[in-house]
């Protein structure tokens, strides 16, 4: 399964044997009365009314008499505590309890028979009570109104010391929002009693309101009024003092005029006729430490072989609105749309129907959400009764009691992938493992094992590619929020393949317009969003172009004899190292594969300079992050890149049992070598692309894998194509390893020929050198063969080098260059 819901709590198993054994205590010989008091056929109205920020449940259940019993259950330290008892038979609409447990609020109606729960009738109350319960003391009236009323303490963010005042909050059906000032006092020790019974200050916080949405985690209340027909949604903050700010205000282009009163969140509301939520419209908002603000909108079902549905991604400034073929005209939607926080990703889920988790950090392109629909067993492995997405992951069954923590199932994700056969799903599913894994390592090494056994199989998209980017780029994105902005996060920038099952309409929207003009936390992040928003255009997002340009002048210059100033050549240098310094510190490990094992200047020259791009592009939009912070984060990037293409080939080799002394040109390649070269063209396509760095050796080894592997015309066709290139250390293994048969002089003349001219024209004489080419090019030759011995340390093969042949070699080499 996709989705994991891990179990916090159940009732009947945490509530329950408590239960049982207070009743057994009660009802001993010489016990005293006042605690819960329960008959085994009243257990079915055990159930929960709210879940408080500091994730502490409270429940309530009927005894016998039909007294209203409520508890708490401690998730910290799993222990269950009597909280009070009203000897009524009363009907709970809402109950919360502050943060120090000795004030609780309930909101309570008469309970009738002959109607409805959820149907005040005529002339009945709706009492909402304040009760001193440390310990069981007074009770206050707040409302005593003929609608119904929900209650909500507010949660300070620092539970270190005791608080004079509290905060509630009263929700009325009647539209309206009020917050109650509540301050005690300490009498007697630890009594803990109002200080003014008489007075509780109050004031409205919102009202001509439609629907509302309370954020217990974050202390916000989200909720939308309609001004002339139209949506807009609001959100308050409230601080850890009581105070409140209406934070922004944002135009919904969704209609509520007609779905009438609709609250999310606000206790676990069992009021709803539950069998009919299909029927009723779905709105809910996420958000989530990186400032993202998402509101996920399902209309009122109008068709029983589709389901449409609307996310508003307000920190991107787009709207998707998605539409699912049910598979089937006939196909019943008895159940409500689920929206759950994941959070980088919302979970949509339909039971038996479809399951679709949408990647809102980058939601710009359909292939990085998958969507599952149909007969797919995934979309039916959530449970069937209806669930309430609460703050972070924290997913509520209300029927059964249980409470969730709603994780993605890696272990499923990494099945799915080996078997799915469409690139979107590989796409979707990659992304989703990589930006969600807890175990960073472990998840990588999965990958890599799928990537080199299945690297052809995606048409769409380059499979290495699309890993070392994604990869790479979640390895660093927890050093600033701001990095999703500045580094690439996928390869792709288009996606035109079409998506089973799926319609999309994409539509630009206005902004949310923020009231305030000093912003913390994810207030300032959030900002940071919109503000990319308006102004960034084009986007920000790092690439190797200016790398890639600086790289051939370079390269150019080496050519001609021309020379950079040796302080900006020795500090390209320099970056080149700390890069290699940096990855090998982070590798401990002894690698199979020989790299690393030779200079290899051209790939060091590209590591520099993409060292001091990379640098230079951070440096200019991340401000307030220090510069050296900055120079590690870069190091760190670049040295992941280079990390898992030697993972991916490390992988391969060692899965093939090579080894370098098997790169032997005198015997027949085996199926596994032809396999690892065929690796290292992919992966060599892949970094040429995007103009990436290789492990310096990497040309090497695949140049001494192709000579190994393929026809002596196919590999003069890989070296014409600049597909294997003749680096020093190559070509002199290759002079030494080849006999002076036909056929490997054929090959080494077809090798020699191909080299650049000879160096030895384009630097200054010393004052022995000579005029004559074949000598100089000889010298250079058994010059080169010194200078490259500790690189051929990775390499074993013959002792000498054939001397006639090189002296032929240099004379045939130079009768081309004098056109003879």
């Amino acid at each position: 399964m996709a989705l994991r819901l891990v179990s916090d709590f159940d009732l009947r198993k945490d509530v329950l044997p408590w239960l049982r054994s207070q009743r057994a205590a009660s009802a001993a010989p010489g016990a005293r009365g006042g605690g819960p008091g329960v008959l085994e056929n009243n257990y079915e109205s055990l159930r929960i009314l709210n879940v408080e920020r500091n994730e502490n449940i409270i429940y309530t259940y009927k005894d016998d008499k039909g007294n209203v019993f409520f508890g708490l259950y401690d998730c910290r330290t799993r222990q269950n505590e009597h909280l009070y008892t009203f000897e009524k038979d009363l009907h709970v609409v809402s109950c919360s309890v502050n943060s120090e447990r000795t004030l609780l609020a309930a909101s309570l109606v008469h309970f009738t028979k002959e109607g409805r729960k959820n149907e005040l009738q005529p002339g009945s109350k709706c009492l909402t009570l304040l009760v001193e319960i440390h310990p069981v003391n007074n009770v206050k009236v707040l409302k005593a109104v003929d609608s119904y009323i929900w209650v909500q303490f507010l949660y300070p963010h620092v539970e270190s010391r005791p608080l004079a005042e509290n905060h509630l909050l009263l929700i009325s059906e009647e539209k309206y929002i009020e917050k109650f000032h509540i301050q005690v006092i300490q009498e007697d020790g630890n009594r803990v009693v109002l200080k003014d019974s008489g007075h509780l200050p109050r004031e409205r916080v919102a009202e001509d309101f439609v629907w509302a949405q309370w954020d217990m985690s974050e202390q916000r209340l989200y909720y939308v009024d309609l001004k002339m027909s139209r949506s807009v949604l609001k959100c308050i903050q409230f601080s850890a003092d009581g105070k409140f700010n209406l934070m922004f205000e944002a135009p919904l282009d969704i209609t509520l005029s007609d779905s009438g009163f609709k609250l999310v969140n606000f206790g676990c509301d069992d009021l709803q006729d539950q069998k009919n939520l299909s029927k009723h419209l779905t709105l809910c908002v996420f958000t989530n430490h990186t400032g993202t603000l998402c509101v996920c909108y399902s209309p009122k079902f109008d068709s029983w072989g589709k389901i449409t549905y609307t996310v508003f991604y307000f920190h991107k400034g787009h709207s998707k609105t998605f539409t699912a073929a049910l598979g089937s005209v006939d196909s019943h939607v008895t159940k409500g749309l689920t929206f759950l926080n994941l959070d980088y990703y919302v979970a949509v889920y339909l039971p038996g129907h479809l399951f679709h988790l949408l990647n809102i950090q980058h939601p710009d392109l359909i292939c990085h959400s998958l969507f599952l629909t149909g007969n797919n067993e995934v979309v039916d492995m959530l449970p069937h009764s209806p669930l309430q997405s609460l703050s972070g992951s924290l997913v509520l069954d209300l029927c059964s009691g249980k409470l969730y923590r709603a994780v993605l199932n890696q272990s499923y994700l990494l099945q799915f992938l080996w078997n799915t056969q469409l690139d979107c799903e590989k796409m979707a599913v990659l992304h989703c493992v990589l930006s969600c894994g807890r175990d960073p390592q472990f998840l990588e090494a999965k990958l890599i094992q799928w990537i080199s056994e299945n690297v052809s199989a995606c048409h769409s998209f380059d499979l290495i590619q699309e890993f070392i980017i994604a990869s790479s780029y979640w390895s660093i994105y927890p050093e600033t929020s701001n990095m999703d902005k500045l580094l690439p996060y996928s390869s792709v920038f288009a996606w035109d393949t079409e998506i089973p099952g799926i319609t999309l309409v994409t539509e630009e929207i206005p902004l949310p317009f923020m009231k305030v003009h000093s912003f913390k936390g994810y207030w300032e992040k959030l900002n940071s969003n919109l503000e990319y928003v308006k102004y960034s255009k084009p986007r920000l997002l790092y690439d190797n172009s200016m790398v890639q340009k600086e790289w051939h002048s370079l390269i150019s210059e080496e050519k001609t004899g021309r020379r950079r100033s040796m302080v900006y050549m020795r500090n390209i240098r320099e970056n080149a190292m700390k890069v290699i310094s940096n990855l090998e510190a982070r590798n401990l490990e002894p690698r199979l594969t020989p790299l690393f094992q030779e200079e290899d200047n051209h790939q060091r020259l590209l590591m520099g300079l993409m060292v001091s791009e990379l640098k230079d592009h951070l440096l200019r939009h991340l401000q307030g992050i220090e510069k050296k912070k900055i120079e590690q984060m870069v190091l760190d990037y670049i040295s992941k890149l280079l990390d898992l293409i030697c993972q991916i080939l490390e992988t391969s080799w060692r899965k093939h049992h090579l080894h370098p002394q098997l790169l032997h040109c005198s015997r027949r390649a085996s199926a596994a070598e032809f396999t690892v070269f065929h690796l290292m063209t992919r992966i060599l396509e892949a970094t040429r692309t995007l103009f990436l760095p290789l492990p310096p050796g990497f040309h090497t080894l695949h140049t001494m894998l192709g000579v190994h592997c393929l026809p002596l015309y196919n590999l003069l066709h890989y070296f014409d194509n600049g597909v294997l290139l003749l680096t020093e250390t190559a070509v002199t293994r290759l002079m030494k390893d080849l006999d002076n048969s036909e056929k490997n002089e054929k090959l080494k003349f077809s090798i020699i020929v191909r080299l650049p001219p000879p160096r030895s024209s384009m630097i200054d004489k010393s004052p022995g050198s000579v005029e004559f080419l074949p000598l100089n090019y000889f010298i250079e030759i058994l010059a080169d063969i010194e200078s490259s011995n500790r690189a051929l340390l990775a390499f074993e093969g013959h002792d000498n080098v054939d001397a006639k042949f090189v002296e032929e070699a240099a004379l045939k080499h130079t009768t081309m260059l004098l056109g003879s």
